[in-house]
């Protein structure tokens, strides 16, 4: 059997950049049972309300659902459990150092498969307020336009 190569994404968390201010970004293992797997390699599964938590020196994924496996029986997982990610201890020592700090998270941003691996990637963040928010979706709307109008102007269409 041929071994899998590259990177194949399987969710995305988008609503995360829009929501949080990410300040570092790791990329993490997961321990994983068999139909979980299976199910992942469909390409069902949702990060939404995902988060993670530090406990007892340990990280680990909570509220990420990957759905029961169609073809799974007794053994089936339950689709919201908690999954312990694997990270090495200088970064989990890190980790929990900067959670300490007020307004701080971590929060899944992708989970995908790395040659044959199940890997997520997981960002520490800042909630954003509404303002902000506003802001960066004001700035992203003014660089829009600016390209048109260079698009335009190269173009030979100015107004």
């Amino acid at each position: 059997m041929v071994r899998e190569q590259g990177r194949k994404l399987i969710a995305q968390n988008r609503r995360a950049r829009h929501d949080y201010i990410i300040e570092d970004v790791y990329e993490a293992g997961l321990v994983l049972t068999g139909t979980e797997v299976k199910s992942l390699r469909e390409g069902r599964a949702t990060l939404v309300d995902g988060y993670a938590t530090i406990k007892d020196g340990e990280v680990w994924l909570l509220g990420v659902h990957i759905p029961a496996y169609a073809g799974g029986t007794w053994t089936n997982h339950e689709p919201r459990r908690g999954r312990k990610l694997l990270l090495h201890r200088h970064e989990i020592a890190r980790l929990i150092g900067k959670t300490k700090e007020s307004g701080l998270t971590l929060i899944p941003l992708a989970l995908y498969f790395s040659d044959g691996k199940a890997k997520v990637e997981i960002a520490l963040a800042r909630g954003k307020r509404s303002y902000d928010k506003r802001q960066a979706l004001a700035e992203r709307q003014a660089t829009r336009e600016a390209q048109r109008a260079v698009g335009r102007r190269t173009k030979g269409q100015d107004d």
